[in-house]
């Protein structure tokens, strides 16, 4: 069974890489790959000169289980007597006991935590000695009359949610925003009784008295409800039956204006004067 394609925009970066004998010895997390791009077996164990099998699995299963575990960063192709680089080690081997995994060639794999990954191997393929080339892939190095491709891609991480604000009761108190609610819902209440005291006044009024009209609250003054009574002073005056008022005259507005005309002659005499020069 091949491993199944996968791409970078729906699937996990490799968690593992290992031998295997076979799907006894594969662990459950782990994928067989059991064929070449062209169809052929991917036996590894033909040219060790062995009867049992030796296949290359992969893991992407536990990135999903556990997206705090490691990543496959890199993997590498060495000679046996190379060193081993810093950061890197040996693939697993889940083989069996008469099973011996060729040393003349070592693959190695350098693992990540992912939370602190960028790139990663996401897909291992594999191919015969015909020189075929496996777009986006990159080829790692000859073993065993086949070739190792590796896929690299970068990791699409989702965006971390911001974490919603906690403010303490102290902190609380000294928001403006609770001030500037508490300020307008006091304002609000206080406008509300103003409204009801004057529309309470306002009903006490006589309908006849045009000034406190219901539709001009302008006309309510400090005057109000207060009883209107004359000085005893004037009472007499206004008791005696016959007052002679046949001496006022009303006369027009053309009589006033002949009467108090003005032209200011005068003044426009001496304004227009020149004044004394020095001498």
């Amino acid at each position: 069974m091949a491993a199944p394609e996968m791409s970078e925009s729906n699937c996990y970066p490799l968690t593992g890489v290992g031998w295997t004998s076979n799907p006894n010895t594969c662990p459950k997390e782990y994928q067989l790959i059991t064929t070449t791009t062209d169809g052929s077996s991917a036996n590894f164990a033909k040219g060790f000169g062995q009867k049992s099998g030796c296949y290359l699995c992969v893991s992407s299963l536990l990135i999903k289980e556990n997206p705090h575990g490691d990543v496959v960063a890199d993997i590498l192709l060495l000679p046996d007597k190379s060193p081993l680089h810093s950061g890197y080690s040996f693939v697993d081997e889940f083989v069996d006991s008469k099973v011996t995994v060729s040393k003349k060639k070592r693959l190695c794999i350098r693992r990540i935590p992912f939370k602190e990954a960028d790139t990663a191997i996401f897909d291992l393929k594999l191919t015969g000695k015909s020189k075929q080339i496996v777009p986006s892939y990159t080829c790692i190095g000859e073993l065993s009359g086949f070739v190792i491709w590796c896929r690299k891609g970068r990791i699409a991480k989702p965006k971390p949610l911001p974490k919603p604000r906690s403010m303490s009761k102290v902190m609380q108190s000294l928001s403006l925003e609770d001030e500037n609610t508490k300020s307008f819902q006091s304002k609000s209440q206080e406008d509300d009784a103003l409204t009801i005291r004057l529309s309470k006044r306002r009903s006490n009024l006589e309908a006849k008295d045009t000034v406190y009209s219901s539709e001009n609250i302008y006309g309510i003054s400090a005057m109000d409800g207060v009883p209107f009574a004359l000085h005893p002073r004037f009472e007499n005056t206004m008791n005696v039956p016959n007052v002679n008022i046949t001496n006022v005259q009303i006369k027009s507005r053309a009589e006033i204006e002949n009467e108090y005309n003005y032209s200011f002659m005068t003044e426009k005499t001496a304004a227009a004067r020149l004044p004394p020069t020095a001498s």
